[in-house]
C-alpha cells in the first residue's frame, strides 16, 4: 500500500495460554479512513491498546510514520501525533466542556489562553459550542461521545484511533456524526476506528480489516468484504451481508 501511515507487522498478544491477538498485519494509508471490525473478543481493543502505546506486543512490531514506535509510551506516541478515544468514556465530570477539551489542546499550546481558544474552535466543529460551559456530568451520551472525541482531536493527531465511537448512539445520531467524522478526515486527520455500527463502517470506510479470534481474515473494500462468505460466517450474518453486501453503500 502506497504512502502508509501505520505498519502493524505480525503483532500477537498472549495472556498466559490465551492468544489473544494472533500475527495480525494490516496498512493504514495516509489520509484514509481504515475500520477494524470483527466480533466481541476478537481482539480489536488488545490491538488497539498495542497499537496506542498502552501494552508491548508478545510479538510483531508497529511502524508511525516510516518510524518503529513498538513499546513506546502513550503520551509520547501523542507528542507524535498518534491519539486515542476509548468505547467508555470518562470526561472529567466537573469540569466544563470546554475545560475539557483544552485538557488535549494542552499537548500543543502550553498557554492557557492558548489552549481554551482551542477547545472552542474544536468544539464548534463538532457541535458543541452550545455546550462550551455545561458541566461535563450534565451531557447526553451522545454529547459524551462528541466531548470524547473533542478532547483527542485538540491534540492535533496526524492518526486518530476511534474505538467504537458510535456504540449506544440511536440511527438519527449515528447518521448526524457521519459528517462530523468525515470533516475531520477531510482536515487532514488519517482515522483508524472500531466499530460495530455496520451503517458507519459502510458510509465511512475507504478500507475495512476484520479481525476474527485474534487473526485478520479478510480485507478490502467494505462492499467486498461484506461480501466475504468467512467474514458472514465469522461475524455479519446472512442478513448484514445481504443489506450491505449487494448494493453497496447505503445513504
Amino acid at each position: 500500500m502506497a504512502d502508509s501511515l501505520l505498519k502493524v507487522d505480525q503483532v500477537s498478544q498472549r495472556f498466559g495460554g490465551l492468544l489473544a491477538v494472533n500475527a495480525a498485519s494490516f496498512e493504514v494509508e495516509a489520509d484514509s479512513i481504515t475500520a477494524l471490525i470483527g466480533p466481541n473478543g476478537a481482539g480489536k481493543t488488545t490491538l488497539f491498546a498495542i497499537i496506542a502505546g498502552f501494552q508491548n506486543p508478545s510479538e510483531g512490531r508497529i511502524t508511525f510514520a516510516a518510524e518503529e514506535i513498538t513499546g513506546i509510551e502513550p503520551h509520547l506516541l501523542a507528542r507524535r501525533g498518534l491519539v486515542r478515544t476509548f468505547q467508555i468514556v470518562q470526561p472529567f465530570a466537573t469540569l466544563t466542556v470546554r475545560d475539557n477539551i483544552a485538557v488535549g489542546a494542552h499537548l500543543r499550546h502550553p498557554d492557557r489562553r492558548a489552549a481554551l481558544d482551542k477547545a472552542e474552535i474544536i468544539a464548534r466543529q463538532l457541535g458543541l459550542g452550545q455546550l462550551l460551559d455545561r458541566p461535563a456530568e450534565n451531557l447526553t451520551v451522545s454529547a459524551r461521545k462528541r466531548l470524547e472525541l473533542a478532547r483527542a482531536l485538540a491534540a492535533e493527531p496526524r492518526l486518530l484511533l476511534l474505538d467504537e465511537v458510535m456504540a449506544g448512539l440511536n440511527p438519527s445520531e449515528v447518521r448526524d456524526l457521519l459528517p462530523v467524522i468525515r470533516d475531520i478526515r477531510e482536515g487532514g486527520t488519517t482515522i483508524l476506528l472500531i466499530e460495530h455500527v455496520m451503517q458507519a463502517v459502510m458510509n465511512l470506510s475507504d478500507r475495512v480489516h476484520v479481525l476474527a479470534e485474534g487473526k485478520i481474515i479478510a480485507s478490502g473494500r467494505p462492499e467486498d468484504v461484506v461480501d466475504n462468505e468467512e467474514v458472514i460466517e465469522a461475524y455479519l450474518g446472512e442478513g448484514a451481508a445481504r443489506q450491505y453486501g449487494t448494493s453497496g453503500r447505503p445513504s
